[in-house]
């Protein structure tokens, strides 16, 4: 169908490939963590809103771009990199809240801004562009009648796999933290290691190279 094969493997190392902790992880675990299922399942979703970003430019070639145009690729890597920064830096600067506070749901506003933080995420990392370009050509076959479409179906396909698996994590995160009795002391160290976990993402991040 579409020019697409293996389609189980393809689904299997998807599923092995997103249970795999990164920034995105770490970003929906410390929402889930710190301000409950909810909020993490909404960072969640931005993340994955992020991912389609890269499908369509996959889809479109445009990740071929960051492959092969080292001025675009690091335009897009720092951008990224200064992100994650100010991301973590702004979590450091945030402290937490009570543990009464902490069990009421954020207002829609707060909503929207995790949601954007999460698509950013994941929107900004020319990484993740790149390993599309390099991972779903391997399940098209080569005569496929449309390989946008291909493409466009595997990216989707993987996107909302991974979607559910940081559900997942969201869940994970907010359950453990439910096990703890520390308020907003406890709040507060769950934002400052992740703000310090995205810092050294976004330094990781800024020092990367195209290969």
């Amino acid at each position: 169908m579409f020019g697409i094969h293996d389609i189980a493997l393809f689904i299997l190392s998807g599923l092995l490939l997103n249970i795999t902790p990164g920034q995105d992880v770490a970003y929906i675990v410390s929402r889930g963590a710190s301000h409950g299922w909810r909020t993490g399942a909404i960072a969640a979703l931005g993340v994955g809103s992020g991912c389609f970003v890269h499908v369509f430019a996959a889809a479109l070639g445009l990740s071929a771009i960051l492959a092969t145009s080292a001025t675009a690729f690091t335009l897009v890597k720092l951008a990224g990199a200064g992100y994650l920064v100010w991301l973590g830096l702004t979590m450091w600067r945030s402290k937490g809240t009570s543990a009464a506070a902490d069990k009421e749901p954020l207002p829609r506003a707060s909503h929207k801004k995790i949601f954007t933080q999460g698509f950013l995420t994941n929107a900004l990392n020319p990484k993740v562009a790149l390993f599309f370009l390099a991972f779903l050509p391997q399940f098209v076959s080569a005569d496929a009648t449309s390989k946008p479409l291909a493409f466009l179906v595997l990216g989707m396909i993987f996107t909302i796999n991974g979607t559910f698996v940081n559900l997942f994590w969201a869940w994970s995160a907010s359950s453990v933290s439910t096990l703890f009795n520390g308020g907003g002391k406890y709040a507060t160290w769950i934002k400052r290691t992740a703000g310090t976990l995205f810092i050294g993402l976004g330094v990781r991040l800024a020092m990367a190279d195209a290969t």
